[in-house]
């Protein structure tokens, strides 16, 4: 029990190292850029406080961006998907297969769950104890169940999903803002240096390293950017993408696949003033997702969306999701 506390602990620790090693190249870029480049080598008053007013601009919002996307908590299921004391000691009483089943089959029906495994069965978290909402899966390194699961990343350490996607995205672009921004003001002075109409000083390393270092962040940026931005466009996750959602009919890529305008709502929110400012704006509550084989007026997710908010908030009677699959089956899975 020590050595497993211990081995937790280690990997804590360790798993801080990338956030460390980002963290230190972006201070050792403020450093080379504001008093090696603007404040050591610029001699022309106007060009240097242009470039100090906009790089401090960029690296606020790089800052912030990051920020929020590392201390942000991942969002998990609320208490309606959790086996009440009441509901796990029945099922766990119960001896008889069927009936076990029948229990989680109305607890089910309860909730606006619509997609299943791969099996066709619901859903659910054996290590969390509770029915998983569409797009929910289960983070083994933060050891719980996160909301619209996109993927764990290291370099934010944190597991990026419905509280923080938005957070992450604008992190992404902004990081690519403020490599570009360094490359673009830095290359005409990295020039000089290379040919020599600039004296050898250390102002040379930091602005020849800082042009290189851009250059390459900005290259892995653009195509992880990239990549996410189609993701976006087709409302999908990561894992998604690698494996497509199964429901009821089986699988399908472009099952919450909406339009691309109503798809970047439900990441950034309907107003627009706060798309590119890295508070929370995305649509709902991460526990359902409106659904494309469904139009308005007949998807409950979208129609009752307010009922079960309310019985979420009281009652435990409320329920979203007709009893239209009563063969519906229950598989534990991680």
């Amino acid at each position: 029990m020590a050595l497993s506390r211990g081995l937790r602990c280690c990997q804590r620790v360790f798993s801080w190292i990338p956030v460390l090693i980002i963290t230190s190249v972006v201070l050792w870029s403020y450093y080379a850029y504001v008093f090696e480049l603007c404040l050591f080598t610029l001699t022309n008053t106007l060009e240097k406080v242009v470039y100090l007013l906009v790089f401090h601009v960029c690296f606020v919002m790089f800052s912030w961006t990051y920020w929020k996307s590392i201390f942000t908590p991942p969002a998990s299921p609320c208490k309606k998907f959790q086996l009440s004391y009441s509901d796990k000691e029945r099922y766990e009483m119960e001896e008889r297969p069927d009936a076990q089943k029948q229990i989680l089959v109305e607890i089910a029906k309860k909730l606006p769950i619509f997609s299943r495994a791969q099996s066709g069965a619901i859903r659910f978290c054996d290590r969390c104890q509770v029915l998983k909402p569409d797009r929910c899966h289960h983070c083994s390194v933060c050891e719980t169940c996160v909301l619209k699961m996109d993927h764990h990343c290291p370099w934010v350490n944190n597991c990026v999903g419905f509280s923080n996607y938005k957070f992450f995205l604008l992190f992404l672009s902004y990081s690519m803002l403020y490599c570009v921004f360094i490359a673009a003001t830095v290359f005409q002075y990295f020039l000089k240096f290379w040919v020599g109409d600039l004296p050898n000083g250390p102002a040379k390393f930091h602005v020849l390293f800082l042009m290189f270092v851009a250059l390459m962040f900005f290259v892995s940026l653009m195509f992880l950017f990239g990549y996410h931005c189609w993701l976006v466009a087709k409302n999908r996750s990561t894992l998604e993408a690698f494996s497509a959602p199964v429901f009821v009919n089986g699988p399908d890529r472009n099952g919450f696949n909406v339009g691309i305008r109503r798809n970047l709502q439900q990441v950034f929110g309907e107003d627009r003033r706060l798309w590119f400012i890295p508070v929370f704006t995305s649509q709902g509550n991460g526990h359902y997702f409106p659904l494309k084989s469904l139009s308005e007026s007949q998807n409950p997710l979208l129609a009752n969306e307010e009922m079960w908010e309310e019985s979420d908030d009281g009652s435990d009677e409320g329920s979203m999701v007709d009893d239209r699959d009563p063969s519906v089956t229950i598989e534990m899975e991680e």
